[in-house]
């Protein structure tokens, strides 16, 4: 494992792992949700399973998260998680070691940056896992309003919501109502016809972040010759932290990619 640090377009370090086996068959990204680390168990276990899988594998702390790149979490926002991705993905175009076309995975609002980049670029890229994703700005406050209609009143009113890591209890987790409205000018729908590589959803049954009917929405509008599949993972929220959601995850990712061609 290598390390890397590269500077965004806003000036701040990105800091990521560079995975490089034997016998690379091709190139894949992997991308963090909010709030999220590369070292997050679903993040590694998405890394590690690539890269058994002898993919080069490009794993990073995406900038106004919980890692180790810079920028504060208030300041997190679609658009800036996605451009991290691109300056990533630019960087990398430079390395000797960069190949076309390559697997792009991530969750939730990592999720979001892997799909935006496939239907911006879609000849760069082998195969799409955005993972438990968020594709709708419009979906998600939907979403919100419905499951936690007191939590989404209460940020508005105050300007913030709280929340407390349950993986880093020392990292504060603050949002400005200004994220909802930058969330919202996102919907990454019209564009699905883009899609024509071969995708693979996942989410957990009891996910009331991006549930699963959020996902069957962008799922239904991709292309009818698009290579798709569609897990529903029983049992597991938004983020998978019980032994049994993370094995079937890597069980299903894993046979993902052996039959991808």
């Amino acid at each position: 494992m290598q390390k890397f640090e590269i500077k965004n377009r806003k000036g701040l370090k990105i800091v990521g792992e560079l995975l490089i086996p034997e016998n690379s068959v091709g190139l894949s990204f992997v991308m963090h949700g909010l709030s999220g680390y590369k070292e997050e168990l679903h993040i590694k276990l998405l890394a590690d399973t690539l890269f058994e899988n002898n993919y080069i594998v490009v794993n990073f702390d995406a900038t106004n998260s919980r890692g180790e790149s810079e920028g504060k979490y208030e300041d997190a926002t679609f658009q800036k998680h996605y451009d991290d991705l691109v300056d990533v993905i630019n960087w990398s175009k430079n390395q000797d070691w960069y190949v076309e076309p390559f697997i792009l995975a991530g969750q939730s609002m990592g999720g979001f940056a892997v799909t935006k980049y496939a239907e911006e670029f879609p000849g760069e890229v082998k195969g799409l896992f955005p993972y438990a994703a968020a594709f709708s700005g419009k979906d998600s406050f939907e979403t919100y309003s419905k499951l936690k209609p007191k939590e989404l009143k209460d940020w508005k009113e105050t300007g913030w919501i709280y929340r407390t890591s349950k993986s880093r209890t020392d990292f504060e987790l603050r949002l400005p109502w200004s994220h909802m409205e930058e969330r919202l000018k996102h919907d990454l729908k019209p564009m699905a016809h883009k899609i024509t590589m071969p995708v693979l959803f996942v989410v957990g049954e009891d996910d009331i972040s991006c549930p699963p009917s959020d996902q069957k929405k962008f799922y239904d509008l991709l292309p009818k010759d698009t290579i798709k599949e569609f897990h529903i993972v029983k049992g597991a929220g938004h983020v998978f932290r019980e032994s049994q959601h993370l094995n079937e995850l890597k069980e299903i990712f894993n046979n993902w990619l052996k039959n991808l061609k």
